[in-house]
């Protein structure tokens, strides 16, 4: 039987054997995410890679004009830097941190000499190419073809299945830069999801959600992603690796108890 390092939170590493994940082990220190830390910039030399735990991170476009949008959000299941082994080259994204959590961090370097070692770290690397592109293209498309309401919705869905609680910690401005529209639209858009009591929403940045009201008022976009993200990432993968995600449903938070 397959050995799996223990309770790690980060599917990626939690699916490595032993013997892969010992490649990583010594140089991988946990490390604070803080709500609103940019990991990496655009054009950046890519000389980390980091796995979250918790949290969440998204990945930003940013236009020549000062304006950006959202074009994935990563938390646990996924990692920040790790395609940089495919090619090196500078960042084509930044990497905010929307929502704090704990990570592991590895150089690039190191992380570089695992993956020429191990065909299990090179399948990680592939299994978080597929679902980066996945998310790229769906993305493109929703903000094509939908409105800002459903896809505010969309956005906040895919951040809570990254959390534990209801309750995102999203300023007005994040949501933003998110989907690449003014804060007077956002504002606009907030209103009608609180008139519909999909979100709550106070002044300290907090957004608490209702998510069957929620999923009521996004587009078919998400249940879409979930599917193929959930083919990408199926469940069992989880369970298998870590007897505290036993009741773990699609890629919800689940992270080792401390």
């Amino acid at each position: 039987m397959m050995e799996h390092p223990p309770r790690v939170g980060n599917r990626l590493l939690a699916a490595l054997p032993r013997e892969d994940f010992g490649l990583l082990a010594p140089y991988l220190p946990n490390v604070s995410l803080e709500q609103d830390a940019v990991l990496l910039r655009s054009g950046d030399r890519i000389e980390q890679v980091y796995f979250p735990h918790s949290g969440t991170i998204s990945f930003m476009l940013d236009m020549p004009n000062g304006q950006t949008v959202a074009t994935a959000a990563i938390g646990h299941e996924g990692a920040v830097g790790m395609l940089s082994v495919l090619e090196p080259s500078r960042s084509p994204v930044t990497a905010v941190v929307r929502v704090a959590g704990i990570a592991s961090r590895i150089s690039a370097s190191r992380f570089h000499a695992a993956f020429s070692q191990s065909g299990a770290i090179r399948h990680a690397v592939q299994t978080h190419a597929r679902a980066l592109l996945m998310q790229f293209q769906h993305v493109a498309a929703c903000n094509a073809l939908h409105s800002v309401e459903a896809r505010m919705a969309r956005w906040l869905l895919h951040i809570h299945d990254r959390i534990d609680g209801d309750v995102l910690p999203l300023t007005q401005e994040a949501l933003s830069q998110l989907l690449g529209v003014r804060r007077t639209t956002v504002t606009h858009v907030v209103r009608k999801l609180r008139m519909s009591r999909a979100i709550r929403s106070d002044r300290r940045g907090l957004v608490e959600i209702d998510r069957p009201r929620l999923e009521e008022a996004t587009c078919e976009c998400y249940e879409v992603m979930r599917r193929r993200f959930d083919q990408i990432f199926p469940p069992e993968t989880n369970e298998s690796s870590h007897s505290d995600c036993a009741n773990a449903q699609n890629y919800r938070l689940c992270v080792p108890k401390t």
